[in-house]
């Protein structure tokens, strides 16, 4: 029970990373309050999880949307007296296609989805964190503009790779307050955001040294770890779980 009786919060839980990283700090203990824009997945995950004998919470809306950000945060203190840890993993890919012709308003919405909603976010749980003591802060980021340029995702990559610099500096401004805060990066994984084209799937595999794609909850294994006081000297870090995509170039 790496997480036992822990206020844990993760967004994009309705599918995905997110969804397996709930039902994993469920087992593990963790008291849950997930959001996405599907309000039933979310209801249908909370249901999943109390059969088992655990508890979440759920209040869909967009994580952009500050006024949202700022109600995950109340709903915290009202129902669990506060937060230990956090899981910003909501993300979108966005059109892809060469900076020429993407338009102002698509990169506007990838960099809001994926950069801004960081920043929000940040804003409204640190003081839940340090109120408890510190905790876990833990951002999804990408192996997209770290490290690899993959052509017509210039949004998605300076979002993400956005979100790194984010991580460091408030692992830097709050570290001696004893908050953790760190970046994960997942390869390709088999998530709804990778569609379901044999073909593209087999390209990604290829891309990574592993030959193959992740399966969600292998991400929310590294999730769990990052949340959990086990990575307690873990702070301010971009920490790969991408089958060795980055190191890959054959």
């Amino acid at each position: 029970m790496r997480l036992k009786d822990k206020r844990i919060l993760i967004t994009g839980a309705s599918s995905g990373i997110g969804a397996a990283a709930a039902r994993l700090c469920a087992t593990e203990g963790a008291r849950l309050i997930l959001t996405a824009r599907r309000a039933d997945r979310l209801q249908a995950l909370a249901a999943e999880i109390a059969a088992a004998g655990g508890r979440a919470l759920t209040l869909a809306g967009a994580v952009e949307d500050e006024a949202h950000q700022a109600y995950l945060a109340d709903l915290a203190l009202r129902e669990f007296g506060g937060l230990d840890g956090a899981f910003n993993n909501a993300g979108m890919t966005g059109p892809a296609g060469p900076v020429t012709g993407l338009a102002l308003a698509d990169w506007q919405r990838v960099l809001e989805v994926n950069l801004t909603a960081g920043f929000l976010a940040a804003k409204h749980q640190i003081p839940l964190l340090l109120a408890a003591g510190g905790g876990s802060l833990l951002f999804t980021s990408s192996f997209v503009g770290h490290g690899i340029g993959l052509p017509g995702m210039a949004a998605y990559a300076a979002a993400k790779s956005g979100l790194i610099g984010l991580v460091q500096v408030l692992a830097a401004e709050h570290g001696a307050q004893g908050l953790r805060v760190n970046a994960l990066l997942p390869g390709g994984t088999r998530t709804e955001m990778a569609g379901d084209d044999p073909g593209f799937h087999a390209w990604v595999a290829g891309i990574h040294a592993l030959k193959r794609m992740a399966e969600p909850e292998e991400i929310a294994r590294v999730a769990l770890f990052l949340l959990s006081d086990e990575a307690s000297f873990v702070t301010g870090a971009a920490i790969a779980a991408d089958g060795g995509n980055t190191i890959f170039k054959g």
